[in-house]
């Protein structure tokens, strides 16, 4: 408890809860020279950035706290072995990673949500809540009003799969009656996106955004029946502002 718990809990707190702050100056140096073209750059900037900064945060972290137990480690006054110091070692690198697992998978999920924040709050589009009564299971991290007073709802994951069993349910008729035009969802991962999930969510009024230089996203563009499922994250912020 003294050496191994309760210096992890230390440790961990000093570590970032979110990547916002490694990302938000790249971010907007990338639309101030390059403008919305570039938003699919920006997106995969921002994910790989949070990402080394996070992780280098962590290291330095586990790097400090290892020491510092190895230091508290050799001056027990009980007696023990090697195979007892490999064992309490060990215990204590494995003990630090489950935790930063578990910081680290929150934190993951939260990045895209964070930085469609940031586009949001760039380019002074307004948000709004989710339509009144509106009581399915879905997660939307982001609405916005259109003109004619329909909403579009905007899911931000780096894959569908932790939202696809969710999100199979929202029938075109469910939307309509909320006044929800379509769900947009941002994915930058799209290795998992088969064609029929995009085919089955896209004749409910769901639409992927992609990077362009995708695979997923070429073959689908081209696609007769699916080029009207997909989008090229590039557009994002021009079909936000045709809409409102």
């Amino acid at each position: 408890m003294k050496y191994v718990v309760a210096p992890i809990n230390h440790a961990l707190s000093l570590i970032p809860s979110d990547d916002k702050k490694f990302c938000e100056t790249a971010a907007k140096n990338i639309l101030d020279t390059f403008g919305e073209e570039k938003i699919a750059l920006l997106i995969e900037t921002w994910d790989s950035l949070g990402i080394k900064g996070c992780l280098d945060a962590e290291r330095t972290s586990v790097v400090e706290s290892f020491i510092k137990f190895l230091r508290n480690l050799s001056s027990l006054k009980i007696s023990h072995s090697k195979l007892d110091d490999a064992m309490m070692m060990t215990a204590f690198v494995q003990e630090f990673e489950r935790r930063l697992g578990q910081k680290r998978k929150a934190r993951g999920g939260a990045s895209l949500e964070t930085v469609a924040d940031f586009i949001f709050n760039y380019y002074e589009f307004k948000s709004t809540n989710e339509p009144s009564h509106f009581d399915q299971d879905i997660e939307v991290d982001k609405w916005f009003k259109c003109r004619d007073g329909w909403v579009v709802g905007i899911s931000c994951k780096r894959t569908l799969r932790e939202r696809w069993k969710q999100l199979s349910q929202a029938d075109r008729g469910t939307l309509s009656h909320f006044k929800i035009r379509e769900l947009w969802h941002l994915i930058t991962f799209d290795k998992d996106l088969s064609d029929d999930k995009i085919v089955r969510l896209g004749e409910q009024g769901q639409i992927f955004y992609l990077p362009d230089t995708s695979e997923t996203y070429k073959k689908c563009s081209a696609h007769p029946g699916m080029k009207n499922y997909v989008r090229p994250l590039n557009n994002f912020v021009s079909d936000i502002r045709q809409l409102i």
